[in-house]
């Protein structure tokens, strides 16, 4: 049965909003991914490392920082409230970093080479009283707005197939490339997978893109020859589509790349950053922001909630939407859709979730460690269905609420 939903406020438009994964049991489905180098991601990975160098040196700083890239040009753009030893020098210092660590030394891109202007003030006032807690006031969201999780079990990961695979094609190319085992491939990549569903499950791949930057002198079918065995390799078994079905850099050569091939921005890159289009996004970026921001921490515990929901069992599929108001401190709205694959009464979820986890700002940073610096790891290859790190990092990727969550709906 499709699902719909009547639009509340126009009772007289027959126009329904419609779940795209009921529609039909039988479709095709197509996510993407893209590289630490490409330009987008390049600034996402340049704002978070300024967001951890703040929470390094003080765990309660706030930062919202942009970054702007282009041809040997790095603009980083935003406002902060932390130690006052981290000067601009720094700032500029810790973008040249990040740019090195992706492997940018061409000509029209290079971390020592580049220009680097730096324009970070200090935090509004207002946004600052909003949000601190004083008295008997907690601290409040960052801003308003909405935030997604979901979880599904396409993959071991929880995650959808398709962005879960175009992501380990482009991680597993960088890992090549940064050990020069292949170093005719250069830092700016896409990826994009199309599967076929049946009967609402993944069962193979019709077509695969993957569009890499390389080195001067080498041909199409030489870079596609390289790049076949990462998708061979990340498919499942007997999935892999035909060969005319296969595109390596369709548009015969790709060698001017990153950001003197086409400016980047922060933020530019949030459908790849969470669920490849599976499900619904907020109207927020996470790269830049520190963990009192909701467009981010809500984010990450709206996944962390639908991961534990399905890992406990009590779904094939959860959709978890939170809803915040700046300077409050509680959610407006906890949603739940399980998408009719429900083991369990959905209605009662929204309260058992808020007994497991306190989904106030305070509550979500505490209860998933958020206040260290371990972000700029999340800037590249999505910030879902990774594995979480012994030092906090990919905390909201943990199953450890499920047996409890799953005693709660008993």
């Amino acid at each position: 049965m499709v699902r719909t939903i009547r639009r509340a406020d126009k009772p007289n438009n027959n126009t329904l909003l419609r779940d795209p994964h009921l529609m039909s049991n039988s479709f095709l489905f197509t996510s993407e991914s893209v590289s630490e180098g490409h330009p987008d991601k390049v600034c996402d990975r340049i704002s978070d490392a300024v967001v951890d160098v703040f929470l390094a040196a003080q765990p309660d700083a706030r930062v919202a920082v942009e970054t702007l890239t282009t041809t040997n040009k790095i603009v980083l753009a935003g406002e902060v409230r932390g130690p006052e030893a981290i000067t601009k020098e720094i700032l500029e210092e810790v973008a040249r970093e990040a740019v090195r660590d992706i492997g940018y030394e061409q000509e029209g891109f290079h971390w020592k080479n580049a220009s680097v202007d730096v324009y970070v003030h200090s935090q509004s006032a207002d946004i600052a009283m909003g949000v601190d807690s004083a008295g008997n006031k907690d601290e409040g969201a960052g801003d308003q707005g909405i935030m997604f999780g979901y979880a599904c079990k396409e993959t071991p990961e929880l995650m959808p197939a398709a962005i879960q695979y175009s992501h380990a094609i482009l991680r597993d190319m960088a890992t090549a490339r940064h050990a020069g085992t292949h170093p005719h491939f250069g830092p700016d990549s896409k990826a994009q997978v199309t599967l076929e569903y049946v009967h609402g499950e993944p069962v193979r791949a019709t077509s695969v893109v993957v569009s890499t930057q390389h080195a001067a002198g080498v041909t199409q079918q030489e870079i596609r020859e390289l790049v076949r065995p990462f998708v061979v390799a990340v498919l499942p078994d007997g999935w892999m589509c035909a060969e005319e079905d296969l595109y390596v850099n369709p548009t015969g050569q790709f060698i001017i790349g990153g950001p003197d091939g086409d400016a980047g921005l922060t933020g530019r890159k949030i459908i790849v950053d969470t669920y490849g289009g599976s499900a619904p996004h907020g109207g927020g970026a996470f790269s830049g922001k520190d963990p009192t921001k909701v467009d981010r921490s809500a984010a990450y515990a709206a996944r962390y909630l639908a991961k534990n929901v399905v890992a406990a069992n009590l779904a094939d599929r959860c959709t978890i939407q939170l809803a915040y108001a700046i300077g409050v401190s509680r959610p407006l709205s906890v949603y739940v859709n399980l998408h009719d694959t429900h083991k369990t009464d959905e209605a009662r979820l929204p309260a058992s979730l808020q007994e497991v986890m306190d989904l106030s700002p305070r509550g979500i940073r505490e209860h998933l460690g958020l206040n260290r610096p371990i972000y700029a790891r999340t800037a590249a290859y999505g910030h879902f269905g990774r594995t979480p790190d012994e030092d906090g990092g990919f905390s909201w990727e943990r199953t450890d609420i499920a047996t409890k969550l799953k005693a709660l709906q008993a």
